[in-house]
């Protein structure tokens, strides 16, 4: 028996491929998208201005699929989490984070991450695979299902202040508002998933969200970066947390691959295509690690030739990291350092943590593949010995 086209997934222009060769026309994919996206519609006998016969047809031959939900947590500050259930012994995790201003989503690219960041409990876990197109965006679809089923309050008021120059729809209330590709795995190694979810994202006849409001995070994949610049340029967070390239080998390992300066050049490049005029450096802060003055005096030398903005992260710790948080004073002293050298910067506001759901903890249940591990054991030595 032939199996079933998983439509979720499918970018826009693959889903008018697929109506193409079941004999319907263009417009037929763009009612899909938005009983699909729009109205969470799954059933497709539900989807009542769709012929009959193709309706048939569409039981037939195709479904709407998203992982089951396997615990869902709801922290003191708002913010949820989803554990999903990826098959295989995998679980994903995904979290939103009610705000003011806006909603954001954070979606999970890989079941575990194949990176390894010395501070990230995610590659702690190892890397099992990367997920399908309809499983990172089936994220934002689970999401906004349970979030409107459960009278989520605070619909974030898209007024005309709030509205971006390129968001074309009238203000209204919008429960996600943002996603941001910073939960776990490595966006960029799983490009073509990622950049089949970022064209359902930005479609008006699915989620219509502005480029502005989508964030891409990556740890420095620079011909990937490249791709995503002609491909989708979407807003670019890049994951830096040292200024030389001897610390972040130790702390971001595809550093030895690309380099800092190769990754700005790569980040230059992007500005000539992207939706913001700034790339947003995120900076973990670890004590005695990378939160010097000397650090930072570093930092705003090495970054002077990009516009940027800095992300400052309070790390949250996690057995067998071997690190520590900065002293809060010491992040503010830090910040103080880049804002007086030029640079706008922010410290990022701890969300979830109650739940695991902050930043850096989300780990998952993955069945590791990579023995990651064992050779993390073996290999980790104290990082003030390795400077």
């Amino acid at each position: 028996m032939q199996s079933r086209v998983e439509i979720l997934g499918l970018s826009p222009d693959a889903l008018t491929t697929a109506c193409g060769q079941w004999g319907q026309k263009p417009f037929r994919a763009r009612q899909l998208l938005r009983w699909i996206h729009q109205r969470g519609q799954s059933d497709f006998s539900q989807m009542t201005d769709l012929a009959r016969d193709f309706r048939e047809q569409l039981q037939a031959r195709a479904q709407v699929l998203t992982p089951p939900v396997l615990r869902d947590h709801v922290s003191a500050d708002g913010t949820r989490k989803w554990l999903l259930d990826v098959g295989g012994g995998n679980a994903i995790e995904t979290v939103f984070i009610p705000e003011t201003s806006r909603g954001t989503l954070c979606v999970s690219t890989q079941a575990g991450c194949a990176v390894h960041c010395r501070f990230c409990s995610t590659g702690h876990q190892g890397f099992s695979r990367n997920l399908s197109s309809h499983e990172i965006i089936g994220q934002l679809w689970l999401a906004l299902r349970a979030l409107e089923r459960d009278g989520v309050r605070g619909r974030v008021p898209l007024s005309s202040d709030h509205l971006d120059d390129d968001d074309t729809a009238e203000p209204r209330s919008r429960l996600i508002s943002n996603v941001v590709f910073m939960g776990m795995g490595e966006p960029l190694q799983n490009y073509e998933a990622t950049l089949a979810a970022l064209r359902i994202m930005l479609d008006d006849h699915a989620y219509g969200l502005s480029r502005r409001r989508v964030t891409v995070s990556t740890s420095g994949v620079v011909p990937m970066i490249d791709r995503l610049r002609l491909d989708c340029p979407v807003a670019l967070a890049v994951s830096l947390h040292a200024p030389d390239d001897s610390l972040r080998d130790q702390l971001v390992p595809i550093n030895r691959k690309y380099p800092i300066d190769e990754l700005l050049n790569s980040c230059l490049r992007y500005l000539d295509r992207a939706p913001r005029d700034f790339i947003t450096f995120e900076y973990v802060m670890l004590d005695g690690v990378n939160d010097s003055d000397e650090c930072a005096e570093q930092l705003l030398e090495r970054v002077r030739r990009v516009p940027c903005k800095f992300n400052l992260i309070p790390f949250n710790p996690f057995p067998g990291s071997g690190l520590r948080k900065s002293p809060a004073e010491r992040v503010r002293r830090f910040a103080q350092r880049l804002s007086d050298g030029g640079r706008v910067t922010t410290i990022r506001r701890t969300r979830g943590d109650d739940i695991d759901a902050a930043c850096g903890q989300l780990a998952g249940e993955v069945r590791d593949r990579t023995g990651v591990n064992e050779r993390i054991r073996h290999r980790v030595i104290p990082l003030a010995e390795a400077q």
